[in-house]
């Protein structure tokens, strides 16, 4: 990899956003992972974009991946003796396909724990899809932990994942 930038995407970028995102639902799919197999939530990215929450990565100036970085600790995850306010989360992370196996989640993933740190906040953490061991897998190769996993009937996620960052 030679060179990973990592921006703020913008509003009129929604589409761009969505995109990588039915993407990574369509590449899940065709290997038999049930994760992401409904529309993208396009009035939760909206609303993000307009925060600036949502970022873009471009690897050699072309779009490698998304992600959404923020301070929401999902209640129905996260309790409070987790103290939710030590972290940054990251939500609807995406590789495009044109740059897997390129090292472009781990960079954004490393971006992401700098952000939190920058933050003074301790933790990054995520959720990810309770039946994605594979996707568990590599969040553990990329120093995350697992904290527990919590079984809700109307959720695919629930594996939750920390790394600290100082």
């Amino acid at each position: 990899m030679t060179d990973l930038r990592i921006r703020p995407a913008r509003a009129d970028e929604l589409d761009v956003v969505e995109g990588l995102l039915i993407e990574a639902s369509g590449w899940l799919a065709s290997r038999g992972i049930d994760q992401w197999q409904f529309p993208p939530h396009r009035d939760r990215i909206t609303r993000a974009l307009s925060r600036g929450e949502v970022f873009l990565a471009f690897l050699d100036n072309e779009l490698a991946g998304t992600l959404q970085l923020d301070e929401y600790a999902d209640p129905e995850f996260w309790e409070p003796e987790d103290e939710p306010e030590k972290a940054l989360y990251i939500h609807r992370m995406a590789v495009s396909r044109s740059a897997a196996g390129q090292g472009v989640g781990a960079k954004m993933l490393d971006w992401a724990a700098q952000r939190a740190a920058q933050s003074g906040r301790p933790l990054l953490r995520l959720d990810a899809w309770k039946t994605n061991s594979e996707l568990q897998r590599y969040y553990a190769e990329q120093g995350f932990g697992l904290v527990r996993v919590v079984d809700l009937p109307h959720r695919g996620s629930g594996a939750l994942f920390q790394r600290r960052v100082f």
